[in-house]
Formats: structure tokens, sequence, C-alpha cells
């Protein structure tokens, strides 16, 4: 994966300094709010090479969120192809993020989504990218909203790989962008 910038950021491949951020990210009761799971060191690890490898693999990913000025991980941003039937057909692109606390309310995820957005469409040629979240996970609704995304209460379902153990969290919200309402978008933005 050629490393993408914007403003402020360079998203790119996992690297083994990003270790240390992606754990403690991945095992943090405020970052993983809406999660079932959080992962020990070991799990983290795998998890990450498997991220790695997706992006080796197919030129994107979640990939690794860094300040460009600062050379810090800061999380991940990232699409990818998403498997979710009958809930969203399989291939369908995801966007979708985790940053550590302290960065956020910055911007960076709206910034990098709007980069990966443009991937997406302008490059990979997919005709719709989705995401979704927790019903009552406002931080990550609300960028969607930022992004253009709107939400279809149709295609809200129950997630199938969140436990019964954790009722709370099954319910999940979904929201699309087209193609042509990024392209509108883009237009009203110039």
């Amino acid at each position: 994966m050629e490393p993408l910038r914007t403003q402020r950021l360079i998203l790119r491949n996992w690297e083994e300094r990003d270790r240390e951020l992606f754990h403690r990210i991945n095992a943090d009761e405020t970052v993983m709010e809406f999660f079932p799971m959080r992962r020990n060191r070991a799990e983290s690890d795998e998890l990450l090479d498997r991220l790695a490898a997706g992006i080796d693999r197919y030129g994107f990913g979640f990939a690794a969120a860094e300040i460009a000025d600062t050379g810090k991980c800061i999380g991940f941003v990232g699409i990818v192809r998403t498997d979710l039937e009958p809930f969203i057909p399989k291939g369908t692109m995801e966007i979708g993020w985790r940053l550590a606390p302290e960065y956020w309310g910055k911007g960076y995820v709206t910034e990098a989504a709007e980069a990966w957005l443009a991937f997406a469409f302008d490059v990979v040629g997919d005709d719709e990218v989705v995401s979704f979240a927790v019903w009552n996970n406002l931080r990550s609704t609300a960028v969607m909203q930022r992004l253009g995304m709107r939400h279809e209460p149709s295609g809200d379902f129950d997630h199938p790989r969140v436990p019964e153990t954790h009722p709370e969290l099954k319910r999940h919200l979904l929201y699309r962008l087209s193609r042509s309402q990024w392209q509108e978008r883009k237009k009203a933005a110039n």
C-alpha cells in the first residue's frame, strides 16, 4: 500500500513500532465501550498481523493513522470488504476507525475517512461504502453523518458476531454512502 496523505495524517500499513499503541486501544475500556471483547497483547498482535497482511494483499484495509508532524501512530482508519450476510452483502466496502482517546475530538477520523472514501470511489471504483455502529454509539454515528453517510433504518440489524451475553451491543445502525452522493458532495465543496 502506498501511504495516503491528508493535511495532518499519513495513512499507512502497520509497522512493528505500532504494536504497543494497537494493544492499548484494543484493551482500553473507553475505546472498546461498544465492543464485547478486550484483547490481550497476543490477541492484539495477531489482529495487527492479519490487518497488515490484508493491506499487503489488497492495497487497503484498516490502516495505521500517523500524525505526519510527529510520526506518532494514533489508531486506525480504513476500508475493508465486509462479510455480514444476510445483513450486508459479502464484499461490500466498509469504512471504520478506532483511535486512542487522547486523539478524539480533533477531526482526525473525519479527515482520514474522507481520504479513504475518495480511495474507495475514485481508485477502487466501488459504488457504495457502508458503516455501522452500536445504536447508541453517538461519536461514531456523528462521524458517519459528517461524511455525508445516510442512516438506513430498514438496514439496521442485530450483529451476528456479538454474543448473547452482551444484548446491549447487538443492535447496529447501518449508514450508506453511494458514489453519486459522494460526487454530489465533492461538487458542492468546490
